[in-house]
């Protein structure tokens, strides 16, 4: 039988620092934690041995095979169950259902890492925790479920924080972005993307530099801002698969091409896609699906259309099937998109429209996702509430009477915390849902829901209310002059005007692109053209310096009409304002059309 060590034994210690160091030096953490199996097999230390061997399996998770690392981590289980280490036997649980999920056995890897939560809850803490509830956001996100995936990863986030994190927090940021990405919340992905890039900084993981390198180049390309994402295409692609770079990982060469392609880089896409053609055939329904697309991109973008769809089409009943495992909306959408851009160019505009119905109802699917995430974030936050609380009160039972109130009283003091930080989630997600993060204005979601309800309000009350679109004249020919960091500063200091001239009772909105919309109850189209008309000299009498470019005399046209139309409804009314927009572009731009009653 081994003999019991002592807590804080050489072996341990070095074991721990090798945990520790797992994402801020991959390459030491990986000598320290060989170093330390070695040590404790001599000594008979199995929870050194144990904590060791958990951190070299980590390791070979990251760089090598799933295969290889699920050796080390049975033995390291079978050490914490020998030392009734109960902290790392969880751990070790985690990590042997990541390695499961890895090879394909999604369902079964979710069923053992599941039942760990509650017992982790209590065990765990800070980045450990966050490492069971990352594993089983994982689980979610290889099934598909983003919304469950999205709120296991936020609350995996809070536990782990940036000061004590030991780089894991960068970890978090990484795999919010992917499932934000999966969701169509391109711009929040961006932002974790970039948050985790500037605390990989300070840390020695070139592998987890080459993942949030791969998830910068697919919101870039999201964003329709390929040609942004080339360096980082030239970095990744400068990583050597092996320890000291990015590991056997896959380094996504379709999604690397697809950017390429997007940003007019023929030959680099050329490239890419046949490396990732060499690659083999893949298991994974994502990544069998975008070779695919990234193939078919490269023919269209050859001028080959019909060999882009028949690249497609032996996918196609996959990619329309809502019900493969571990198939992503956001890929899926991406199919259809080269789909519809193969037909069009051959000139087959029925079988292109029937694509592009396919794309329209996966974005719409995408939001829903989005919709059902942000609840599940703050659902799951408040359940994972109720159980530290219900733990807490169990051990505050077995201690003294006069400890027990004491200890009750920081338990509460806790629970009014967190429910304030649980009230911040739901007033920050609510903005989230509503808000245009560039201009602080609400977004074209507020509109949809807020206009219905106004618009009834309006005709109950028997009185009035405008609608007014407003295009910023040139918009575009900006963004290709100065670049879209300057076309972003003039949306932002419309917005803010916009704000600024607008009443409380107003409802000012960020339509779409370079498009605002304002709707004015108890305002007729009359006075609603008096006020859009001096926001236009006010815009007019802006300038703005971009670059050493002075700008200034900036126009925007605009449509208004009010609920005085016949046949009225909020779509009609919209509709009303857009024509006017037209017809005011039409006759020159810098002016404000009214509908006529």
């Amino acid at each position: 039988m081994a003999t019991p060590r002592p807590v804080h034994s050489a072996p341990l210690r070095q074991a721990r620092r090798a945990w520790n160091l797992l994402h801020v030096d991959s390459t030491q953490a990986r000598a320290l934690a060989e170093r330390a199996i070695a040590a404790a097999t001599r000594a008979s230390d199995v929870t050194a041995e144990g904590w060791a061997r958990v951190a070299l399996g980590f390791h070979l998770l990251y760089y090598a095979t799933a295969a290889e690392a699920a050796v080390e981590l049975q033995l390291a289980r079978a050490c914490f169950d020998a030392s009734g280490d109960r902290a790392g036997s969880l751990l070790a649980g985690a990590a042997i259902a990541r390695s499961m999920w890895r090879q394909g056995h999604i369902q079964q890897a979710l069923s053992l890492v599941l039942p760990l939560r509650d017992e982790g809850v209590r065990v765990l803490r800070h980045e450990q925790l966050g490492v069971l509830l990352n594993t089983i956001a994982g689980c979610y996100s290889a099934q598909g479920d983003s919304a469950q995936a999205f709120a296991y990863m936020f609350e995996a986030l809070r536990d782990a924080g940036p000061s004590g994190g030991r780089g894991f927090d960068t970890v978090l940021h990484c795999n919010l972005a992917h499932e934000l990405l999966q969701i169509g919340d391109y711009e929040h992905a961006l932002q974790h993307v970039d948050q985790g890039l500037a605390r990989c900084a300070k840390l020695k993981n070139a592998r987890l530099l080459s993942v949030l390198l791969i998830n910068r180049v697919i919101c870039l390309t999201e964003l329709g801002r390929a040609a942004e994402s080339l360096p980082d295409i030239a970095a990744v692609l400068d990583m050597p698969a092996d320890p000291s770079g990015r590991g056997r990982m896959a380094a996504h060469h379709e999604s690397l091409a697809i950017a390429a392609l997007r940003a007019g880089h023929l030959s680099l896409g050329a490239d890419l896609v046949e490396r990732a053609l060499a690659e083999g055939p893949s298991a994974l329904p994502d990544e069998r699906l975008e070779r695919a697309t990234a193939a078919a991109l490269l023919a269209l973008c050859s001028g080959r259309p019909d060999d882009a769809v028949a690249r497609l089409q032996p996918l196609l009943a996959e990619a329309a099937s809502d019900g493969v495992e571990g198939l992503s909306v956001r890929i899926r959408a991406q199919f259809f998109a080269v789909l519809s851009e193969a037909h069009e160019s051959a000139g087959r505009h029925a079988e292109a429209l029937v694509a592009l119905r396919r794309w329209q109802g996966l974005h719409s699917a995408q939001a829903q996702l989005a919709s059902r995430a942000r609840y599940q974030a703050a659902t799951l936050q408040t359940e994972l509430l109720r159980l530290q609380h219900r733990l807490d009160e169990n051990d505050a039972r077995r201690r003294r009477t006069e400890r027990a109130r004491a200890e009750l009283a920081e338990i509460n003091e806790q629970l009014s915390r967190k429910v304030h930080e649980v009230q911040a989630l739901q007033e920050a997600l609510r903005q989230q849902a509503t808000q245009d993060p560039l201009t602080g204005l609400f977004n074209r979601r507020h509109l949809n829901d807020t206009l219905p309800t106004l618009f009834a309000l309006a005709r109950r009350d028997a009185q009035t209310m405008a609608l007014a679109i407003i295009d910023l004249d040139h918009f575009k020919s900006i963004n290709d002059r100065h670049g879209h960091a300057a076309g972003d500063r003039l949306l932002a200091a419309f917005g803010e005007l916009l704000a600024g001239q607008s009443r409380r009772s107003d409802v000012a909105c960020r339509y779409g692109g370079e498009e605002f919309c304002l709707l004015m109850p108890r305002t007729d189209a009359l006075g609603a053209r008096r006020k859009v008309q001096s926001l236009l000299r006010r815009w007019r009498a802006q300038v703005f310096e971009l670059g050493g470019v002075t700008l200034r005399g900036l126009s925007f046209s605009a449509g208004i009409a009010d609920t005085t139309l016949a046949a009225p409804s909020p779509d009609a009314l919209l509709k009303a304002a857009d024509d006017e927009l037209l017809a005011a572009k039409r006759e020159g731009r810098n002016r404000v059309g009214v509908a006529a009653r």
